[in-house]
C-alpha cells in the first residue's frame, strides 16, 4: 500500500514567517547555526513573533555544517532542561537536521543514537513537542522530509536518520531568509534540489503525486536558478527557488532517491566536495546510465523544451556550468593518485548505500566504478 506524507501545514511566500504569530505552545527551543540567522536578524524576529503568540523562547545556536552527534547530545541536554513543547529548526539544512535528531532523543530518552539510526525505527513523536522548520537555503528540502543526516566525527561516518515521524508539523518557506546566501551556496543548493527531482522522478517508488511535484520543480529551477545566482536580492527568484526546493523535498521524501546520492555521499565523505556540487558532476552521467532502463527522462526533457534523455543530460550540464560548477572531480581539484587509491572503496560503499535500492537500474560494481571514473575525468559514460 502506497502513502504520501507531508507536513500538516506549509506556509510559503515572502514574509510568511509572520505566521509564527499564530502557532500554539508555551515554550520553544530555537535550534540554529553559527551566525547568519542572528546577523540577518531572523533569530530576533523569530523570538518576537513567538512572543506575540505567548510563547517563550530559548536559543540553541552554533550548529555546525554536517552536524555532529556531540552537538545533538548537547541540544538534548538543553531540551531536557527547558522542556519545550515547540521546537523550531531555523536556518540551513544542518540546523534543521540537528533539531530533528534532538527532538527524537528528547521524546524518547530511553533510545540511543545508534537505535534511532536504524531505518524507520523511531517510535511515535509529539507527546512532548511539535516541530516547525524554517529553512534559509533552497536545496535540501529538509523542512518537508523524513530525513536527517548526523555525523560521527570520531568514526568519520555520516548517519542517516529516516522516519516519517520526523517530518515537521509546520514548514515555513519564506524566500526572504535565502537572500543572504552567497552565490556558490545558491548554486550548490539549487542543483541539489534539481538532483532530488531527477532521482525522485525515476525512482522505483515514484508515484503520480511525487512525479507532479518533481516535474514542476525541474521547470522552476531551470528558469530561476540562474537568476538567483546572478542576483541574490531578486526576491521573486529566491522565493521560487525556495518553493521548488520544497516541492523536490516532498517528492523525494516519498519516492526516495538513487545512485546520484549513493555516489555523492561517498565523494562528500571521502573528499569533502560539497553535496550539491558533487551531485552536479554526477548527474549527467547517471542520467545516461539510467536512461537504458527508463523513458521518464524524456518527459523531464519536454518540460524544458528538449526531446531526448541525452538532451536533458546536456541541459543539466549546461545549467551547472552556468552557475560556476565544475564539470569533473578532476577540475574540482581532487588529486588523481588519491582518487585512484580510494576508488574501489567509494564504489563499494555506494553500492551499499540505501539510496541504491530505489535506483531504476540496478548497477554492478564495475558500472558504478566506471561512472565514478568518467565523472572524475569529465568524459561521457557509455554502456
Amino acid at each position: 500500500m502506497s502513502s504520501f506524507i507531508v507536513p500538516r501545514t506549509i506556509y510559503h511566500g515572502p514574509g510568511c514567517i509572520d505566521n509564527l504569530k499564530s502557532v500554539r505552545g508555551t515554550k520553544a527551543v530555537i535550534v540554529t547555526g553559527s551566525g547568519s540567522m542572528r546577523r540577518l536578524g531572523f533569530i530576533d524576529k523569530t523570538i518576537a513573533l513567538l512572543k506575540e503568540a505567548g510563547i517563550a523562547s530559548v536559543v540553541f545556536d552554533g550548529v555546525e555544517a554536517d552536524p555532529s552527534v556531540n552537538t545533538v547530545m548537547k541540544g538534548v541536554e538543553v531540551f531536557n532542561r527547558e522542556k519545550p513543547d515547540l521546537i523550531v529548526g531555523l536556518g540551513g539544512c544542518s540546523a534543521i537536521d540537528a533539531a530533528k535528531a534532538m527532538w527524537v532523543l528528547y521524546e524518547h530518552p530511553e533510545s540511543t543514537f545508534e537505535e534511532i539510526c536504524q531505518p524507520f525505527a523511531i517510535k511515535p513523536l509529539r507527546k512532548k513537542a511539535h516541530f516547525i522548520a524554517i529553512p534559509s537555503t533552497s536545496g535540501t528540502g529538509t523542512e518537508v522530509t523524513c530525513c536527517s543526516v548526523i555525523t560521527d566525527r570520531e568514526k568519520g561516518t555520516k548517519y542517516p536518520i529516516v522516519s516519517y515521524e520526523i517530518c515537521p508539523d509546520i514548514a515555513i518557506v519564506d524566500g526572504e531568509l535565502a537572500v543572504g546566501m552567497p552565490a556558490n551556496v545558491t548554486a550548490n543548493t539549487g542543483i541539489d534540489a534539481l538532483s532530488h527531482d531527477c532521482e525522485a522522478y525515476v525512482a522505483t517508488l515514484a508515484s503520480v503525486y511525487s512525479d507532479a511535484l518533481a516535474k514542476d520543480s525541474v521547470r522552476l529551477i531551470f528558469a530561476n536558478l540562474p537568476k538567483a545566482y546572478a542576483d541574490g536580492k531578486n526576491i521573486e527568484a529566491r522565493q521560487t527557488m525556495h518553493d521548488a526546493s520544497c516541492m523536490a523535498g516532498i517528492s523525494f521524501s516519498n519516492a526516495i532517491l538513487g545512485i546520484i546520492h549513493s555516489m555523492s555521499h561517498q565523494v562528500g565523505g571521502m573528499f569533502g566536495v560539497p553535496h550539491g556540487r558533487s551531485n552536479a558532476i554526477l548527474m549527467p552521467n547517471v542520467i545516461r546510465f539510467n536512461s537504458k532502463s527508463t523513458t521518464k527522462y524524456e518527459q523531464l526533457a519536454e518540460v524544458i523544451g528538449k526531446k531526448t534523455a541525452e538532451d536533458f543530460a546536456l541541459a543539466v550540464r549546461d545549467l551547472c556550468l552556468s552557475v560556476g560548477i565544475e564539470k569533473s572531480y578532476k577540475e574540482y581539484g581532487i588529486d588523481a593518485k588519491i582518487w585512484a587509491e580510494k576508488l574501489d572503496t567509494i564504489t563499494q560503499n555506494a553500492l551499499n548505500d540505501p539510496c541504491t535500492g530505489t535506483n531504476p537500474r540496478k548497477p554492478t560494481f564495475a558500472e558504478v566504478k566506471r561512472i565514478f571514473q568518467c565523472c572524475y575525468d569529465g568524459t561521457i559514460v557509455d554502456f
